[in-house]
């Protein structure tokens, strides 16, 4: 996921740079056109594959209280529940550079308010202080008092650790997984968790799920628990049941599998040459165990995975892996997350509104970190308005990010942070002593 200051990582968490500087163009305005296109904002044919025709219209049931929250939300507050951009600097109010570059002079709260986002994601350059980013999490909260934010991070540990200036070190994953103790990753997914919901965080974009099979992998590497399929699965549904623990929802990543890569997706697109058999013994089984574990959400991944859609188009636009394999094989119900959509791996071949539209009818429910959000807003609300999207697969995306909001106890209200109470979770005796033991065990 990209940074803040210049924003040069991405959602994946590796350290490539990915896509062009910030732009400097106003947004546009987030009202979409209700007649159909037939061309995408880059000028690429739209191929009638991609229309609505195909996405099933069931809408996964959902309880009186979040049917009850949907029916009240227009087309374009659906829409942008949608979305979970980057928003700049360290204030829900108050002007920053980045900020005004990408949209204008708006605050982050008025971004949230103008987009009806559904969620946020924090990066280094929004932290200088425990009372600080409690401040910045309450305000972004506070506009958007219909339905509660999902605040993200990626709070892997160890390499890629966002909010890092504030928490415990603990080890990365693959520390943590030479322990050869499930239940090690589970603790240290707990404390994690306890730490990020202190600071009002509510989903953290981990654990990753990748089977590092590949010596030369420039983007996985030691962010993975190992290289065997059956102890990574362990540790996976060990590090799941630790965030469910600390009540903050947690994303596996990245789907359908990222580990034999030798091409970094923040800066081009890996093809991975995996049979479906090889797939089904190496990259399956964390995911598999990720949902057998009750994992709140699965990411994408921007790889090219030919035995599984040999359209060449990413995991994160293939219907037949977001659908066919993620949710019809392994049997997931909950939230299907793309990997930053401002990373090259997955912009080669569309634009950025193009992009939002395909990866929502791939399957994707949570759209993060959208390259031109404006511009993707306005193409996702015309596809919905055109039909390409029906409406029926709108609320199929939405009522899934409400459920995830309701298990983890935030979809009437989000309980506000309190900076003396993080502070005293943060860093806490308990968490350095079991930081400092799997650190001994792994080592």
């Amino acid at each position: 996921m990209a940074g803040l200051l210049v924003f040069a990582l991405t959602a994946c968490g590796g350290g490539g740079t990915a896509g062009a500087a910030p732009g400097t163009r106003a947004p546009v305005t987030p009202t979409a056109p209700a007649v159909p296109t037939a061309q995408d904002t880059t000028g690429q044919d739209t191929p009638a594959a991609t229309t609505s025709a195909a996405v099933p219209s069931r809408v996964p049931a959902a309880n009186g209280d979040v049917s009850r929250v949907l029916a009240r939300m227009s087309v374009e507050e659906k829409v942008g529940q949608l979305f979970m951009p980057v928003l700049y600097g360290t204030s829900a109010d108050s002007v920053s550079g980045e900020n005004q570059a990408r949209y204008g002079a708006q605050t982050p709260a008025k971004v949230i308010a103008k987009y009806h986002l559904g969620g946020v994601i924090l990066f280094p350059a929004n932290v200088t202080s425990v009372s600080q980013v409690v401040a910045l999490t309450n305000g972004l909260q506070a506009a958007s008092p219909r339905v509660p934010l999902i605040i993200g991070t990626d709070q892997e540990n160890g390499l890629v650790s966002r909010m890092g200036a504030l928490m415990t070190k603990f080890p990365g994953a693959s520390t943590v997984g030479a322990t050869g103790d499930p239940a090690r990753s589970r603790a240290v997914a707990k404390a994690t968790g306890e730490e990020l919901r202190a600071l009002g965080v509510n989903l953290d974009f981990a654990p990753v799920a990748d089977v590092n099979v590949n010596p030369k992998n420039p983007v996985i590497g030691r962010r993975a628990y190992g290289d065997d399929p059956a102890k990574v699965a362990a540790m996976v549904s060990g590090a799941v049941k630790g965030f469910g623990d600390a009540g903050v929802a947690s994303s596996a990543k990245h789907f359908p599998g990222h580990g034999d890569t030798d091409v970094d997706s923040h800066t081009g697109l890996p093809v991975i040459k995996h049979t479906r058999a090889q797939w089904e013994r190496i990259d399956a089984p964390p995911f598999r165990a990720a949902v057998a574990a009750g994992v709140d959400a699965v990411m994408s991944a921007h790889i090219v995975f030919p035995k599984l859609d040999p359209s060449g188009d990413p995991a994160t636009l293939s219907r037949p892996i977001l659908t066919g394999m993620l949710r019809e094989k392994l049997g997931f119900k909950g939230v299907v997350s793309t990997d930053a959509l401002n990373m090259e791996g997955v912009r080669k071949k569309y634009g950025d509104g193009e992009v939002a539209v395909r990866a929502v009818l791939a399957g994707a429910d949570l759209l993060l970190m959208p390259n031109d959000l404006p511009k993707a807003y306005t193409a996702v609300t015309a596809a919905v308005k055109s039909g390409r999207i029906s409406r029926a697969r709108l609320d199929q995306s939405v009522t899934r990010l409400l459920t995830l909001r309701q298990k983890r106890g935030f979809l009437r209200a989000a309980p506000r942070a309190s900076a003396s109470e993080a502070a005293g979770v943060l860093r806490s005796a308990e968490h350095r002593r079991l930081a400092a033991r799997v650190t001994r065990e792994g080592s």
